[in-house]
């Protein structure tokens, strides 16, 4: 009862910030920057070793540079995110703009359901809304729910604002079977790092062995609808563009893995072009393969065929 009288509190503080435009947010943002980076060293020494293992061509002031980029904007996204539960549809529609999104409106124009595949990369909450706005179709985004049930629920009511239809991980194909006929968007992250005991697919990402969701490959192989990457780019500070680009097609014709790879390479060269927005703070490589046998890479897989 006191876990959840706090996460109670907590979110009705969230809820009153919230109300705050968001210049003065950006200024509390600016603070806690100095708070998290310069004082308590929020993750830095993780951030830090997965900069210099990812990007070995850095030297360490491009390193370090790359660093303090990182955590201004990780301030700024934390503030953006705290304005999602009271952000007003035109003020999203003003500052996360989609490019090509025809190209994707075409489909379900036509009755015919698409992935989205993306990363936490850029303020991707706000991309979420974003995609609940832009297209005239069912958008059902696939996350991981919070191990704090009263935060659950109320993060899963400000994501589904604008029309978002929230699924947990392991209630994708109940959701998919349930949204047949109807014209479909189901978003997925690609970089969200499975399990231990679900790292089946491991291959080189950003020069370490990583383990990959093999999620986004395995429905469209089965359904064949196209996947399209939502490439985000930060403008500035509070815009964003996406692109809407076409990743597969035709994902029957493909062969085993090569889905999973082309996603990961495409994120792979979007983090290298503009590094500092990915989210560094985040483990993404604290598993390793156990056993050469039970994993699998595409070179392996290339080498057998």
């Amino acid at each position: 009862m006191i876990k959840k009288g706090i996460s109670r509190l907590g979110i009705f503080f969230l809820g009153v910030l919230s109300l705050l435009p968001l210049p003065i947010l950006y200024a509390l943002a600016d603070i806690s920057y100095v708070l998290i980076y310069r004082v308590f060293g929020y993750r830095k020494k993780v951030v830090r070793t997965n900069l210099t293992r990812a990007l070995p061509d850095k030297t360490l002031s491009e390193i370090q540079h790359i660093e303090k980029r990182f955590f201004k904007y990780l301030s700024t996204l934390i503030f953006e995110i705290v304005k999602m539960s009271s952000i007003s549809e035109k003020e999203i529609e003003k500052r996360f703009v989609f490019r090509n999104k025809e190209i994707v409106q075409a489909y379900l124009d036509r009755g015919e359901s698409i992935l989205v595949c993306s990363a936490h990369y850029g303020n991707w909450e706000w991309g979420t809304l974003g995609i609940g706005l832009n297209f005239n179709a069912d958008h059902y985004p696939i996350y991981k729910p919070l191990s704090n049930k009263t935060f659950d629920k109320w993060f899963k009511k400000v994501r589904s604002r604008f029309g978002n239809r929230l699924v947990p991980m392991r209630q994708t194909m109940r959701a998919l079977s349930a949204s047949k006929g109807a014209a479909s968007i189901f978003s997925f992250g690609n970089d969200q790092a499975p399990s231990k005991d679900e790292s089946h697919y491991w291959t080189s990402f950003l020069h370490q062995q990583a383990s990959i969701q093999l999620g986004i490959e395995k429905i469209a192989r089965k359904t064949n609808q196209p996947i399209f990457y939502f490439k985000v780019k930060v403008l500035k500070r509070g815009y964003y563009e996406v692109d809407c680009v076409p990743l597969c097609l035709n994902p029957s014709a493909t062969e085993e893995f090569e889905i999973t790879e082309l996603h990961t390479r495409f994120l792979e060269e979007i983090i290298r072009e503009e590094p500092a927005y990915w989210l560094w703070s985040h483990r993404r490589w604290k598993y390793k393969p156990k056993e050469k046998a039970a994993s699998f890479s595409h070179k392996e897989v290339q080498q057998q065929a």
